[in-house]
């Protein structure tokens, strides 16, 4: 039996730690070597002291004394073992340790009894000095010792009166004293360096159990960021994609009902048509954005081509609304082949500052410009719109919680991780343009 609250297992999942785990093992499988040793030490010096008793001329009395003695300190100490064994393997069984002392204690006066029948267990105080420093605490275990071992001498120069052996002697020998002494002695030395082995054996189990609850809280950690990273991403994709598809199916619809209470069919027909497109655009992004894919706008066609038709479609809805807007796309520089993460954020963002054009600038022009400088690609929505106060409104809108506003924290989003920026200037009845910058010197790194 061994007063610790954890098992020790040489074996166990301290193995994947690397060095600090072979180190561990190697620990752990000293303390083990040293606890077997103990206890066939123990059985061996009691088996001895069993057999010298039953060769020995004694009294009847005391061999049977012995004998029952000899049979209930077993029965103890292998009780004590096994228990202790059974719960380091599995510690949902019983926890002999809150029993450990009296363990010891009856193991202990056991051993003085039989120690009074013959002189022969006297050995036996050896594994006990071990024994008694490991489970008791140093200030309580050098006392125990001490009084152990004087007990031990007490009793070699009671036998050698004559009372158990049958010496006669009955003087006080060297031997007699310093047998246990440096027994006792031999047992402390060897006690420290186990407790010292002991010791460091569990605190590198504890170093093992931290890190292993260090790496899953890791684990987890990274597995909420990726979350929190994959609804950003959703976020992003839905403002930027479904929730304007959706915004100009409503729109559509709404002038399709005019129209056909005017009697215009012809009209009526454009615009489920145009129903018909954006509900299929808007299925095409829900697919794609899932599988985290290029907008289908880019599949089959460029970026300056796709910019085009957003264009002649903003002008469209905007008609629909019945607001006269008028969209153009201009071109600055000679196009080249962009990452599919920058062809796919300047595309957001232009459908995401065109759709805010239309539904709430009331503005009659608006402009596109994408341009291809020598270190950076730029794209600039500007409309004559009304305007606002970028001081006022842009904050009110992204403390706003309600999932509008979102337009400009997620376009900044996706350019930061680009190494890009956003510039956003207006003032009331001035009109309002977007900035956006992409460095050139990121273009190796492709995005699909």
């Amino acid at each position: 039996m061994e007063e610790r609250q954890e098992p020790l297992d040489p074996h166990g999942e301290g193995g994947q730690y690397g060095e600090g785990a072979q180190n561990q093992g190697g620990t752990a499988l000293i303390l083990r070597v040293l606890r077997v040793s103990l206890h066939v030490g123990f059985a061996v010096l009691l088996l001895v002291a069993v057999a010298r008793l039953l060769i020995a001329p004694a009294p009847p009395v005391a061999v049977g004394a012995g004998l029952l003695l000899s049979l209930m300190l077993a029965a103890v100490y292998l009780a004590g073992t096994i228990l202790e064994k059974r719960h380091s393997a599995d510690p949902t069984r019983f926890d002999p340790n809150p029993f450990a002392r009296r363990w010891l204690g009856a193991v202990t006066l056991l051993w003085l009894l039989l120690l009074m029948v013959s002189s022969d267990f006297a050995w036996v105080a050896f594994p006990l000095f071990f024994l008694q420093l490991h489970l008791l605490p140093l200030r309580w275990a050098l006392p125990a010792i001490g009084a152990s071992a004087a007990l031990l001498v007490g009793a070699l120069w009671f036998h050698s009166r004559g009372a158990g052996s049958g010496t006669g002697d009955g003087g006080m020998q060297l031997a007699m004293v310093l047998g246990p002494v440096f027994g006792a002695a031999f047992a402390v030395v060897t006690g420290l360096a186990y407790r010292a082995l002991y010791a460091e054996a569990e605190n590198q189990r504890r170093a093992a159990e931290e890190l292993r609850r260090t790496r899953a809280e890791l684990a987890r950690s990274q597995h909420d960021a990726g979350v929190l990273a994959e609804r950003e991403r959703l976020a992003r994709e839905i403002h930027d994609t479904l929730a304007q598809g959706f915004s100009s199916i409503v729109l559509m619809g709404r002038s399709a009902a005019k129209a056909l209470d005017a009697g215009d069919q012809e009209t009526v027909r454009s615009r489920l048509q145009t129903v018909q497109e954006t509900a299929a655009a808007n299925l095409d992004e829900a697919r794609n954005f899932v599988r985290g894919l290029r907008p289908p706008a880019l599949e089959q066609s460029t970026l300056v081509d796709t910019l085009r038709r957003l264009c002649a479609k903003t002008e469209s809805e905007a008609a629909a609304r019945g607001t006269p807007l008028r969209c153009r796309f201009e071109l600055d520089g000679s196009a080249i082949e962009l990452p599919n993460a920058y062809q796919a954020t300047l595309l957001r963002a232009a459908q995401s500052s065109l759709a805010n054009v239309w539904a709430h600038a009331k503005a009659r022009t608006a402009v596109v410009t994408l341009s291809f400088l020598d270190a950076e690609v730029t794209l600039d929505i500007y409309d004559d719109g009304t305007g606002f106060d970028t001081a006022v409104v842009l904050p009110a809108a992204a403390a706003r919680g309600d999932g509008n506003g979102v337009g400009i924290r997620s376009l900044r989003e996706r350019l930061s991780a680009l190494g890009g920026t956003l510039a956003v200037e207006s003032a009331p009845g001035e009109g309002t343009v977007v900035a956006i910058r992409l460095p050139l010197a990121e273009r190796s790194v492709d995005g699909a």
